[in-house]
Parts: C-alpha cells; structure tokens; sequence
C-alpha cells in the first residue's frame, strides 16, 4: 500500500487554480519543473495531476486543453495500472470536465458514467462536488440519461444543485447578459460575425467581445462547443434569463 503523497506546495498550487490566481499556479509548475510530457511517476502523481487541473483552468487557450487530456490519459493508465482507486475516480473527473471544455459531451458523460460507477460503492462526494457549476451540468446531462440515477442525484444536491429541471443560469459561475444571449442563439445560425454584427446593428468587434466572454462563461473554445453547452444548459430558449 502506498502512502497517500500530497506535497504541499501542490495543494497550495490547487488554491490558487481555485482562486483563479493562475499566474502563481504557473510559477508553481515552472519552479518545479512540470510538463504534460514528464514521465510519470507515482511520487509526483498528486503534481502531475494539480497541473492538470492548471492546463484546464486554462479552458480558453485550446492548446492547454489538449495538452491536458493527453496528460490525463497517460495518468489514468498509470492509476488504473497501480490499483489507485482515488486518483481513478478523480483522472476521469478531470477527463469529463476536459471533454466537456472541448465540447464533446458524449465523450464527458462516458469519462462520467466510469467515475460515478467507481465512486458509488465507496461513497465518493467530494470529488465531484468541489467541481461546482461545470460538473453540475455534466451531473444534469447524466441525471436525464439515467445514470447511476439516485447517486447521481445525490452529487447534485452537494454540488448545490436541486437535479430538478429549475432554471439552469444557475450552473453558471455568472450568467451571460441579454446582448451575450443574442450573439449566443446567432451563434447557432449559419451567419458569420460580419452578418450577425449586422443583424443586431452592432460592429463587429463588439460580436467579438460578446463572443469571447461567451466562451469563457461556458468554459468552450469553439462556437460549435458554445452551442452544444448553451443547449446541454438550455440557454437557446427566447425568454430565457431575461430579465423582466
């Protein structure tokens, strides 16, 4: 049996990756002297997973995303491999969340499915809960497809969520405002950013700045990846957030 290795400077860096102090949590990985194509090892397993988390906190740069699902893939062979239950269950987290930035929902709730089906026999909460609001509409997403029903249910409500179909702005860390809900449902057409600045009399630098703080409320990169998460959160509707 192994111990549980968890250096402190990693727990610090995981701080800050949840305070949004990304700036530090780099400085972290460059001080000692992380990248996603180390070769892994047990002892920097907990480091090699925190950077992990980095390289997603980094959900608008596409190339961290990727380079983040490589290194997870590689983790989760090596966990599976050493028998490590824990850091199995919290790889295929981190996988679903990836998946889900990269706008491949099936591929998210399969990494899901994996997670909830090792986690429930011990009653793992804590590592989907502390997820929040994106791991809230992956929980969503799986409570309609009826996975792992009554657990699932119970992961909602420590997310902080009902799993009752209320309103979903709430899965968001802050919601999009009536112009970015506009650009979002234009998004979904087959006009490009000249013709939707049109549309909505606007320039179109004004559509990319609504655009881009899009993205980063829904955690995607791609307008095709907004789409496929503004419909997983049911943002497409007319009246939808607005506010009376």
């Amino acid at each position: 049996m192994f111990p549980n290795v968890r250096p402190v400077p990693a727990l610090k860096a995981r701080v800050w990756i949840a305070q949004g102090s990304l700036g530090e949590a780099l400085g972290w990985a460059r001080e000692q002297g992380l990248s996603a194509d180390d070769d892994l090892s047990y002892l920097r397993e907990f480091e090699h997973i925190t950077l992990a988390r980095m390289l997603l906190a980094r959900y608008q740069d596409e190339r961290s995303l990727h380079q983040a699902a490589r290194l997870l893939e590689r983790l989760l062979l090596a966990a599976e491999e050493g028998g490590r239950t824990g850091r199995v269950i919290e790889i295929l987290v981190l996988q679903a969340l990836a998946r889900q930035r990269l706008g491949d929902i099936p591929a998210a709730l399969a990494c899901l499915e994996r997670a909830v089906t090792l986690a429930e026999p011990e009653g793992y909460v804590r590592v989907f809960a502390d997820e929040g609001p994106p791991m809230a509409s992956l929980l969503k997403a799986a409570a309609k497809q009826q996975i792992a029903g009554n657990y699932v249910q119970r992961l909602l409500a420590a997310v902080g969520e009902t799993g009752h179909d209320g309103p979903t702005g709430q899965a968001l860390t802050e919601p999009l405002s009536d112009r970015e809900l506009d650009v979002l449902r234009l998004l979904g057409t087959d006009l490009d950013g000249p013709a939707i600045a049109r549309e909505l009399t606007v320039s179109l630098n004004t559509v990319r700045t609504h655009t881009k703080h899009i993205y980063a409320k829904l955690a995607v990169t791609s307008r095709r990846a907004a789409i496929r998460r503004a419909q997983d959160l049911d943002l497409l509707s007319p009246t939808r957030n607005r506010q009376p």
